[in-house]
Order: structure tokens, then C-alpha cells, then sequence
């Protein structure tokens, strides 16, 4: 009866989980899909906690209400400028988990194959799986509890680096330890080495030592990839994150979280594969930490930052027709969107045509300028991915910059030693006019100078973008 219980419930959660990815596909649907996951959730705990093996329920209680209470603090006090780094951290902890169930699935194997046919008969849970399994069965498990911990230690320690360099605690630079690839072949020829090892004994020294080796691979991974690249990175480690539960769930026998792990997965690989693609990166380069630097000497940049006050920008848009903003990451960190929604409905107020131009890797991380655009209540209907409005720049009166850098630089087309060669931006320069909002005349996060500053046609609003758009919404009428 139990068994029936929890099998059918995990169907309906996988359903649901199903039906919350598909709808978070549409920014009308994504609050829904948001609730379909929560559900889903809800009942694939509620059914470990009844099902089988399920002994120790009131320690899982307990510890399930410490991490909800954790979570609800996190959930209240995390900015949103601080998301990138938190879905980072949740990777890691996916990844920890991984490497943590993994040793203790090997610790239960070990246990159950000294004991007795007779002792085996009360096991239960996850030890009775093993006991009913024969030689190849549990050959297949320790490959699948191997590959799990594997992929969970390249996760923990590249969603560390991830975060520290969302957070600005470590440097956003590409940087490789002397030997750089061949450092990482060396560790992954280290792990096959331990695979076969543990294959044949059993035996615990190959799964420590291939946990290390794993643990720097995702270290020297995710160094080596730089600034400008990172909300690819973020989609990469939650494609990690999901084939590590997968294997995992393979170990334990758990359908739900083989099929969770291969949503996840598989979502966030072709994510990234989409990011790459609209990015002119390779995606296996991404995979092999092999982007975000140069060998070559940067152009240099020509001319000087020119700047202008709310009243010149006011002007600009008084006596333009068409105008595009282009939100990015200092948006988020002024947390400037109402001020931008409500400069919008001005604007359309006086009968002008405003739209959105979004990035595919605008903010740091997928999705982002979206999710505060959403926010602010900006109507969906104009708000335009980059291969649908890039080409109507050149038509555009104006166009307001807001926090954005490599987005929006041309050195992406001019310049092929710079990090960001080859990638698809944002061409605003086309424009009659550009005004860049901006704190200050420093190169941003990747630390890559912009042309785009130093253009005649461009002009340097400085200061906090949420003050600024605040002070240009008092001179604009309507």
C-alpha cells in the first residue's frame, strides 16, 4: 500500500513539476508555474516522509522546518540584485548534497554486503534495495553512485567560485593556475583512474581521492571563465546541479529525483546552449572553462566621456519620436525599475513609441531584467529579445543605456582580442542619440573598457540610476 501511495504521488509531482517548467517559459504564465512547483514540492515530500523506510520522519520534520525557517529568512531579505549569487549558493548545496549522499550510499553498501542472508531479511528503505540486487546490479549502482559524487563536487566548489564572483568576494577576471587545460585533463584522467579502481574494490581511498580530484576541476573550471560570461556559467552549474541529483537518484532508486535531476538538467544544458548560441560562444568551451580571456593587446580607447544633466535629457526626449532602453545589472542595483516604468508611462503618454531592448545575458543572470521589468508592471508586449529589435536602432531617436556595459559594446565587432569578441551585442550606437545612465567612469564588472562612451553621439548621465531617473521624471511632462 505504501509503495502504491508514494509511486502515484510521485507521478502527480512530476507532472506538476513538468507543468511549472513549461509555464515558466511565458512571463504571463511564469506566476502560476511558480505555484505548480511549490505543489509539486509539497506532495514529493509529503510522500518520502509516508512512504517506505520512512523511519526517522520526525528528525526529517525537524530538520525540513530548520531549512523552511532558513529559506523563509533568505527569502525576505535577499535583494534582488543579490539573486545571481543566491541561485549560485542553492547550486552549491545541490552539489554537497550529492557529494554527501553518495558517501553515505557507498558506507550502506559495504554494510549490507557483510551481512548474513537472514540479516538482510529486516532491512529496510534503501538497504533492502541492495540486499535484492545481484553482483551486476550493485557493479551498475557504484558506477552511478561514483558519477553522482563526481558531478556533485565539480558543482560545490564551481558554484563557490560562482558566487564569490557574483559577489564581488573573488575576482571576476579569467584567471588559470600555471599548466592551466592540462591541469584539469590530469584531474579528470585521475578520476577515470579512480572509477576503475573503485570498480573493482569497493573500496573507499578511489572515492576520496576522485572527490578531490573533482573538487578542483570545479574550482579551475569556473576561475577560468571571466565576468562577462558568467550568467552562462550560471545556467551551466544548474545543469550540473540537476545531473548530479539525477545520478544520485539512480543510487538511491528514487524515480522522482531521476526525473527532477533530468528536468533540471537537461533545461539548464539547452539554456545554456542558447545562451552560448546568442553569444557566439562554443558551447563546449563553456563546459571546459575555456572562454573569457585573450592573448592579445586590447585596442585602446580614443575621445573622452562627455557628460549631461536631467534637463539635456529631458530635452532629447521632448523632441524624439522613437525611444529604446536597455536596462542591465545597475538597474538592479539601484533598484531602478518603477522609476524606468514610470518614465515609460510618460513618454507613451504623449504619444511616443518606448520599447525594451533585452539581452539574452543582460543582469547576471538568465532571465533577470525580465523578472524586474515584470516587477515594475513595464506592459510585456514591448519589451523585445535583442534579434528582434537590433536592427531598429538605426531608426531610433534616442536610446537610454541604464547600468549596462558589455551588452552594449562595439568592441564585441571592433576589437578581436577583446574578451568579448565575437558576441552578439546590443547595437545602440546606431541611434541618433544615446545617453548612458552610469555611476561613474569606471569599466563595470568585467572590467572591459566600452567605445561606446566615448562616442560623439553618446552622452554620460551620471550618478544613482533610481536618483536620476527620479530627477529627469520631475522635467518631463505628462
Amino acid at each position: 500500500m505504501a509503495y502504491g501511495f508514494t509511486t502515484a504521488a510521485y507521478v502527480v509531482a512530476a507532472v506538476l513539476f513538468i507543468l511549472s517548467l513549461g509555464g515558466l517559459s511565458g512571463q504571463e504564465s511564469a506566476k502560476r508555474a511558480v505555484w505548480y512547483g511549490i505543489v509539486g514540492m509539497a506532495i514529493a515530500v509529503l510522500a518520502t516522509l509516508v512512504g517506505p523506510g520512512a523511519g526517522l520522519w520526525p528528525v526529517s520534520i525537524i530538520l525540513i522546518l530548520l531549512g523552511a525557517a532558513v529559506g523563509y529568512q533568505l527569502a525576505t531579505r535577499v535583494q534582488m540584485t543579490q539573486m545571481p549569487e543566491l541561485v549560485a549558493a542553492m547550486h552549491s548545496l545541490v552539489g554537497l548534497a550529492a557529494v554527501l549522499v553518495g558517501f553515505i550510499a557507498h558506507i550502506e553498501l559495504r554494510r549490507v554486503a557483510g551481512m548474513t542472508p537472514v540479516e538482510r531479511e529486516g532491512l529496510e528503505g534503501f538497504a533492502a534495495l541492495i540486499a535484492h540486487k545481484d553482483p551486476a546490479e550493485l557493479a551498475i549502482l557504484r558506477i552511478e553512485l561514483f558519477l553522482g559524487i563526481f558531478i556533485g563536487a565539480i558543482t560545490f566548489t564551481g558554484s563557490v567560485i560562482a558566487y564569490g564572483k557574483l559577489a564581488g568576494k573573488v575576482s571576476s577576471a579569467a584567471t588559470k593556475l600555471p599548466g592551466g587545460h592540462w591541469l584539469n585533463i590530469g584531474a579528470a584522467a585521475l578520476s577515470a583512474l579512480c572509477l576503475i579502481w573503485y570498480f573493482n574494490t569497493a573500496g573507499l581511498f578511489p572515492l576520496i581521492l576522485m572527490t578531490l580530484a573533482a573538487l578542483f576541476i570545479g574550482y579551475h573550471l569556473i576561475r577560468g571563465i571571466g565576468g562577462a560570461d558568467m550568467p552562462v556559467v550560471v545556467s551551466m552549474l544548474n545543469s550540473y546541479s540537476g545531473w548530479a541529483a539525477a545520478a544520485i537518484g539512480f543510487s538511491l532508486g528514487n524515480d522522482l529525483l531521476i526525473t527532477v535531476g533530468a528536468l533540471v538538467g537537461s533545461s539548464g544544458a539547452i539554456l545554456s546552449y542558447i545562451m552560448c548560441k546568442a553569444m557566439n560562444r562554443s558551447f563546449v568551451s563553456v563546459i571546459l572553462g575555456g572562454f573569457g580571456s585573450t592573448g592579445g593587446e586590447q585596442m585602446a580607447v580614443e575621445g573622452e566621456q562627455v557628460a549631461i544633466d536631467a534637463s539635456g535629457v529631458a530635452n532629447a526626449l521632448e523632441d524624439a519620436d522613437s525611444i529604446i532602453i536597455i536596462p542591465g545589472y545597475g538597474m538592479a542595483v539601484a533598484q531602478a525599475q518603477q522609476a524606468v516604468s514610470q518614465l515609460v508611462t510618460k513618454l507613451r503618454n504623449q504619444g511616443k513609441t518606448v520599447r525594451f531592448a533585452i539581452h539574452p545575458v543582460a543582469g547576471r543572470l538568465p532571465g533577470h531584467m525580465n523578472v524586474l521589468l515584470a516587477e515594475a508592471k513595464v506592459p510585456y508586449d514591448i519589451v523585445l529579445e535583442m534579434d528582434e529589435i537590433n536592427d531598429d536602432f538605426k531608426d531610433t531617436d534616442v536610446v537610454i543605456v541604464i547600468g549596462s556595459n558589455d551588452i552594449v559594446n562595439p568592441a564585441a565587432q571592433d576589437d578581436p582580442n577583446s574578451p568579448i569578441s565575437g558576441m552578439p551585442v546590443l547595437e545602440c550606437w546606431k541611434a541618433k542619440q544615446v545617453f548612458v545612465s552610469k555611476r561613474g567612469q569606471g569599466t563595470g564588472y568585467s572590467g572591459i573598457e566600452n567605445p561606446l562612451f566615448f562616442k560623439d553621439n553618446t552622452r554620460m548621465f551620471y550618478g544613482d540610476a533610481k536618483k536620476s531617473l527620479e530627477e529627469l521624471l520631475g522635467k518631463i511632462e505628462g
